[in-house]
């Protein structure tokens, strides 16, 4: 597998949620980026289990993606945060990212993986990010697929 490929096609699959009207859309970047242009999805770290079957068939990748939202009403933040971390509905990045799982029988991440699945939701709570707080949250996924 390519791992900047699947970086970047995770950060497009975000790209699809659609967040309440008057709000900006989400960025999101398959990389850590310099600086947040809020709110913000992008993949920061991961994890490579090599050899999951014999002879190079299958790696396993867990990516730690992070969304952070501006503080600018506190509550307002954690509801806007709280729609993205929902395991369905318009703003749901696990929707959102699930769908490029692709129909039965196709890969995932358009080819670049057997198949991915958005396993939890952890660490919601302050983030600092360049010297500004963000209220956020970490997505762990995990993506299959050829080594």
């Amino acid at each position: 597998m390519q791992i900047s490929a699947i970086r970047d096609a995770l950060a497009d699959a975000a790209r699809d949620v659609v967040l309440p009207a008057g709000l900006r859309a989400l960025t999101c970047t398959g990389y850590v980026p310099d600086a947040i242009t809020e709110p913000h999805f992008f993949v920061a770290d991961y994890e490579q289990t090599f050899d999951r079957a014999m002879r190079r068939a299958l790696d396993e990748l867990e990516f730690t993606t992070r969304v952070l939202v501006g503080r600018q009403d506190d509550r307002a933040s954690q509801q806007l945060l709280d729609s993205m971390l929902s395991g369905s509905g318009p703003a749901s990045l696990k929707a959102a990212i699930e769908a490029a799982r692709g129909a039965p029988g196709e890969y995932a991440l358009g080819g670049l993986a057997h198949d991915l699945h958005v396993m939890r939701v952890q660490g919601y709570r302050w983030y600092e990010h360049q010297g500004t707080e963000y209220v956020g949250a970490e997505l762990i996924i995990k993506v299959i697929g050829e080594g």
